[in-house]
């Protein structure tokens, strides 16, 4: 690999909403390790379902990145799709290949892990970390000092070597970069996974993050989540009191205008992780306002870009079970007023405003929260519009958020990744006044010339997804904005 040649350098980093214009994003491609995940422990390794790799890749992720790369770099793409799709051994898609795109722009953490390996010094810590984490024998971090960095990237990544000898667990979550960490502004809040199954990919990220060129001019505004102070009197499973447990994921975070963040507390994200980032923000006058979203602990939902992300400046979508629809009724009958308080399936949201004398507002309901950034915070003059998921029809409902019908990526204002499974969220919003596009058949139409992404609107891209939904993460989950035009 040819060092830096593609002048990845100290560049903007910076996000002040969910849906502007999306200008530079980390992303990772199906590794070999997802190809080695084995039914006993797929759900250890936090997969509900073994994948077949090379349909995830060929057939559904490499269409994620080419839409990436008209979008965000085409130069690197426009009149060159016959040649690429024309490749069997898909070198234009593999960072480790002379023939890479090498985009500033849709970058492969990968490609980033690679280049401070380069660096001896970062090598020698990185292996002696990661090997202390794995407990890995002396003989075997000795045999990963023998490797070039772009060998030991991927075996760092993967958990294999290249004779497909094991040597530790594969990282199959490491698609969803998002979960790694989130740009609060121009600043970069690192995470702290709750599964010791992304140990790995915590490690990594924090070296890459600190050491990488790319963010050298942001490296005193990544912020860490402190762990409690006695975090090591805690019991050693990840069972114990939320109140304490120091656990943060991106999904449960979202920067939805300059000076409004959005933390969920989930089965991933705890209330304890949750309050340090508010002191944290608060303190370093990040933003003004942070609002609090608890959803119920259970594994469909996982987090909250799970049941509900951003179309549009005053467009939704989300799960309707967890909205106010349909609950009138319910909270004029008996039940609601009798129920205990502690029903597993309540929702609350709490608002915090910085300066000790604002006291926290609580908020009624999902789109009551979502109204309110659309007018307020982002100041939308239109009637803000809900799209829900499987059209808001039982079963279907439930059944496409599991497939991540709520899970979308903004390209732009108004323009959307999502899976082309779900076809009653999909008619909902055709119903909305969206188009819906395969990803191939747009792809086509930018070639020929007959669409262009920069005059594209009000447009549901849909990406193949028979595989990459095994996964349980979507295309918000699937990417890391670093740098979005302000609306």
């Amino acid at each position: 690999m040819q060092s830096s040649n593609h002048e990845v350098r100290t560049q903007e980093i910076r996000v002040t909403s969910e849906v502007g214009s999306l200008k530079r994003l980390l992303i990772h491609s199906p590794d070999r390790g997802l190809g080695k995940v084995v039914p006993s422990k797929a759900q250890d390794w936090l997969f509900e379902d073994i994948v077949h790799l090379e349909t995830m890749r060929k057939d559904e992720y490499d269409y994620f990145v080419k839409l990436l790369l008209y979008f965000l770099d085409p130069d690197k793409i426009r009149g060159k799709l016959a040649e690429i799709n024309a490749d069997p051994e898909r070198n234009f898609f593999k960072p480790d290949h002379p023939a890479y795109f090498h985009s500033n722009a849709v970058i492969d953490i990968q490609y980033l892990l690679t280049e401070i390996l380069e660096d001896e010094v970062i090598r020698t810590r990185l292996i002696s970390g990661i090997c202390a984490v794995e407990r890995c024998s002396f003989h075997i971090q000795s045999q990963l000092y023998t490797y070039d960095p772009v060998e030991l990237s991927k075996i760092l990544i993967s958990g294999s070597l290249p004779d497909r000898t094991m040597l530790f667990a594969p990282m199959p979550n490491f698609i969803f970069t998002r979960d790694i960490g989130i740009v609060i502004n121009n600043c970069i809040l690192l995470n702290k996974p709750a599964k010791l199954a992304r140990t790995r990919e915590a490690f990594l990220a924090q070296y890459i993050f600190f050491y990488h060129p790319l963010f050298s001019g942001y490296r005193d505004k990544i912020i860490e989540i402190p762990d409690n102070e006695h975090h090591f009197l805690l019991p050693d499973n990840e069972v114990s009191n939320d109140y304490s447990r120091s656990t943060l994921e991106g999904g449960d975070v979202m920067m939805v205008s300059k000076n409004h963040l959005l933390i969920g507390c989930s089965e991933r994200t705890t209330p304890y992780a949750a309050q340090q980032v508010i002191r944290l923000l608060f303190d370093r006058n990040v933003v003004e306002k942070v609002t609090i979203i608890k959803i119920p602990k259970k594994r469909d939902y996982m987090h909250i870009d799970t049941i509900f992300t951003q179309v549009k400046r005053n467009v939704w979508v989300l799960l309707g079970s967890l909205g106010r629809v349909g609950d009138d009724a319910k909270k004029r009958d008996l039940l609601h007023f009798l129920a205990p308080k502690d029903v597993p399936d309540q929702l609350r949201i709490i608002q915090f405003l910085k300066g000790a004398e604002h006291k926290p507002l609580e908020i009624e309901n999902l789109e009551d929260l979502l109204t309110s950034i659309s007018r307020d915070d982002l100041g939308c003059a239109e009637p803000v519009k809900f799209i829900y998921s499987g059209n808001n029809e039982f079963p279907f409902g439930a059944r496409e958020q599991w497939t991540d019908s709520c899970n979308l990526l903004a390209l732009k204002d108004g323009v959307v990744i999502g899976y082309d499974r779900n076809d009653k969220t999909l008619e909902a919003f055709r119903q909305a006044g969206f188009e819906t596009v395969r990803a191939a058949d747009l792809l086509d139409r930018f070639e020929r010339g007959e669409a262009d992404p920069e005059t594209l609107e009000n447009t549901f891209i849909m990406l193949p997804s028979a595989e990459l939904s095994r996964a349980r993460g979507g295309s918000h989950c699937m990417s890391l904005p670093l740098l979005r035009a302000e609306l």
